[in-house]
Order: structure tokens, then sequence, then C-alpha cells
């Protein structure tokens, strides 16, 4: 017993010896300091190693060490996974040394930051929309960059997300006989983003929510609303003549100009209010 615990005494001695070996010491010469943290960093100990290289980014300002410890700082928080610190610590990185190499980089890791943060497609798309905003400025800012076509890609994708979520707000609308809202909708997501994959499905949606709108309409707006059915139809021939759906759409679309021929007309001066 007395065996066990002089053993368990002794790799405690070691590992807290190693411990306080890695550990950052007050009053410790900005060098060493830095040379820790990179060894931490190193090891993928990211919480350690940006704690020591905060500590010599305000230790050792005007050295090189605080400027490499500002951008490893950031690298820090970023794998970690602590995507709104590494934005912070990115952006203090482009103001503090705006002329550096590292800038092009930085740049585009603060897009990332955001990137990170973008939520599923039914969540605020505060950072979506911000990191999109990023993403542009940078391929404007650095068209020769190694990582401007990666950044597009991004671009794209983010663009689709939010091309979704107006698309989805649509059918929510729809489900719930909220016609013009669901239109309202639809036509973002064709007019704001027509080269995703959502404009097509928008626009199918939206021939339909135009039928369904004037068939619960009062007569004299039906014919109005069967022929932005009709419409809607001619601008998906425009826009996607080869889609797959073109079957469906010419289906809604013999609905639409049949209802239309068959629907009342308005005369000159008739009240036009109703549904």
């Amino acid at each position: 017993m007395r065996k066990i615990s002089l053993l368990a005494g002794v790799l405690f001695i070691l590992i807290t010896g190693c411990r306080n070996k890695d550990m950052i010491r007050p009053g410790e010469p900005i060098n060493t300091a830095y040379d820790k943290s990179m060894t931490l960093y190193e090891n993928g100990k990211y919480s350690d190693a940006a704690y020591g290289f905060d500590i010599v980014t305000r230790q050792g300002r005007g050295t090189n060490y605080a400027k490499d410890a500002q951008f490893y700082l950031a690298e820090s928080y970023y794998n970690d996974k602590q995507y709104i610190l590494a934005a912070s610590e990115y952006e203090r990185f482009i103001s503090y040394y705006p002329q550096d190499p590292k800038r092009v980089e930085v740049e585009y890791k603060r897009a990332l930051c955001y990137y990170q943060q973008s939520p599923r497609y039914r969540l605020d798309q505060s950072a979506t929309r911000q990191a999109i905003e990023l993403f542009q400025l940078f391929n404007t800012n650095y068209p020769n960059s190694e990582f401007v076509l990666e950044a597009a890609e991004k671009i794209d994708e983010l663009r689709s997300k939010l091309a979704r979520k107006a698309y989805e707000s649509g059918n929510f609308y729809l489900r719930t006989r909220r016609y013009l809202a669901a239109s309202i909708y639809y036509d973002q997501t064709i007019d704001q983003y027509p080269e995703s994959k959502w404009a097509e499905e928008a626009l199918i949606k939206q021939i339909e929510t135009y039928i369904v709108y004037a068939d619960n309409s009062v007569p004299s707006k039906q014919a109005e609303r069967y022929a932005k059915a009709i419409e809607n139809y001619e601008k998906f021939l425009q826009l996607f003549p080869q889609s797959s759906k073109r079957a469906e759409a010419e289906k809604m679309y013999n609905e639409a100009a049949q209802k239309l021929a068959e629907a009342p007309t308005v005369a000159a001066g008739e009240n036009q209010g109703g549904n």
C-alpha cells in the first residue's frame, strides 16, 4: 500500500513538474513566454497557448514577438473553435499591422470566422451575411490570392443557404394560406438568388401560389391572379428552359389558362376591393 502511495506521489510530482515547466510565469522574458506559447500551440493546447500569446501581445508591444503572438493568438482561438474571439483578434492584427505580409491570410481567416458561425438556414443569418460581405471584399481586394476560388465557393454556398431560407419562408406562408406573403418570399428567392437551385423551385411554387390565391379570391380579383400565374410560367420558361420540372409547370399553366378563360371580367369602374 505504501509503495502504491509512493508511486502515485512520484507521478503527481512529474505531472505537475511538466505543467509548471510549460506554464508562463509573470515577469518571464518575452522570448521565453513566446517560445512556451508556441510549444503549447504546436501540441494542440490552443486554450493554454492563447493565454500565453495574450500575455506576449500585452507585455511585448513594439516587438516582433508581439506581432507574431497577435497572429497566433487569433489562430489559437480559431483552432479552438472560439470564432467570435478569433475574429476579434484577426481584426486587431489588421488594425495594428496593416502592412504585414500576413494580412492577406488574416483577412481570409477573419471571413472564415463568420463562415464557421453561419447556422442552419432556419436560424438568424446575420453571420452568413457578414461572411458573404467579407469574402466578397477579400476577392475584390486580393483577386490574385490563392484563396480566391475557395472564397468564391463559400460565397455560393452561403448564398444558397439564404436562398433556401427565403424559399422555405414562402412555403410556410403558402401552407398557412397567406398567399401574398408567400409570393413576396418566392420573388425574393428568384430575384436575389437567381443562380441558386432554389430559384427554380420558387418559380414553380410561385405559379402554384397564384393559382391557389386566385381560387380563394373574390371573383373580381381572380382573373388578375390567374394572369400572374401565367406570367410566372413564362418567366420560368425564360430562366429555366431545360428544367426537369417543365412538365409540372406546363400542367399548372394549362390549369391557370383555363380558369382565366372562365373567370368573370371586371367592368370599368367596378369596385376592386376584396381579397
